[in-house]
């Protein structure tokens, strides 16, 4: 399928009525079993491509280029849309933004992608409010100039590094879509009237992290994060974290027990074959 192809796909799911999900794989291989699954679309994850490489994630020790090559590599497992993780733009200024932009779409093959204001320095770990929007303005121009409608999505991050302000969040959304995004994130809601309440101020498609908890704290489900007003859910590192978490699970009973009890749950070979079998 062509990007062109790929692309109107995608904003076809954000036009539509209700919610859908976008799984996040980090590599070629969980980008084509999500696919077998069913899912309509994908998007990167920066913490599942940082762990995947041995290093943190936020932490700026994952290059652009690293990430626009993970990028490619999914692109290319899948004929499904694929936007991207694009962390803070790679650079402070509104020029890094917009230059991650055209990268993302003509070397790494995506069909969007979003841009946070999140600096990355400890001590001041937000942009101020009027570069941020600056910044976004610039990622903008730049998914206009593109032969294809790119999915831009706009970022605040404030509940993610210990500023939970909603009212500046909101803001922040706000003066994002004025810019001109597709799409809104704030990840790090941490409750259903927080949800409710993001999504209530802005008209453009609002993206939430599974995992918001609702009274009897449990996380909220697809159809009740629909209800708030979700357009579009997905799930961050956690699906790299859970594969993490069986193999640390398995590598620890083989240290610890000398059993291999764990293959009974592993993927058998056979089917990982068939479901990476070259189409």
């Amino acid at each position: 399928m062509s990007q062109l192809a790929k692309a109107n796909q995608f904003q076809a799911l954000h036009a539509r009525p209700g919610a859908f999900v976008i799984p996040n794989p980090w590599d070629a291989g969980s980008a084509r079993i999500l696919a077998t699954l069913g899912f309509e679309a994908l998007t990167t994850t920066s913490a599942g491509l940082a762990f995947s490489l041995g290093k943190p994630d936020g932490t700026g020790a994952v290059t652009r280029d690293e990430t626009i090559a993970n990028a490619r590599a999914i692109c290319d497992a899948t004929d499904l849309p694929v936007a991207g993780d694009l962390e803070n733009g790679f650079g402070d200024s509104p020029e890094a933004a917009a230059e991650t932009i055209r990268l993302a779409a003509t070397a790494g093959g995506l069909v969007g992608g979003s841009i946070e204001d999140a600096t990355g320095d400890d001590a001041h770990p937000i942009y101020d409010f009027s570069l941020a929007v600056e910044r976004i303005a610039a990622a903008v121009e730049a998914a206009r100039s593109l032969p294809f409608p790119f999915v831009l999505v706009g970022r605040s991050e404030n509940f993610l590094h210990g500023h939970p302000d909603l009212d500046d969040t909101i803001r922040r959304l706000q003066a994002f879509e004025a810019a001109g995004v597709d799409a809104l994130y704030a990840p790090g809601l941490a409750s259903a009237e927080q949800v409710r309440a993001v999504c209530s101020a802005v008209k453009k498609p609002v993206n939430v992290l599974m995992g918001v908890k609702g009274a009897n704290g449990r996380p909220l489900s697809v159809s009740e994060l629909a209800a708030l007003g979700v357009r579009r859910i997905s799930v961050g590192g956690a699906l790299s974290r859970a594969a993490l978490g069986a193999f640390m699970r398995a590598a620890t009973e083989l240290h610890d027990r000398g059993t291999i009890d764990f293959v009974a749950d592993a993927l058998p070979h056979s089917e990982a074959n068939r479901l990476f079998a070259v189409s």
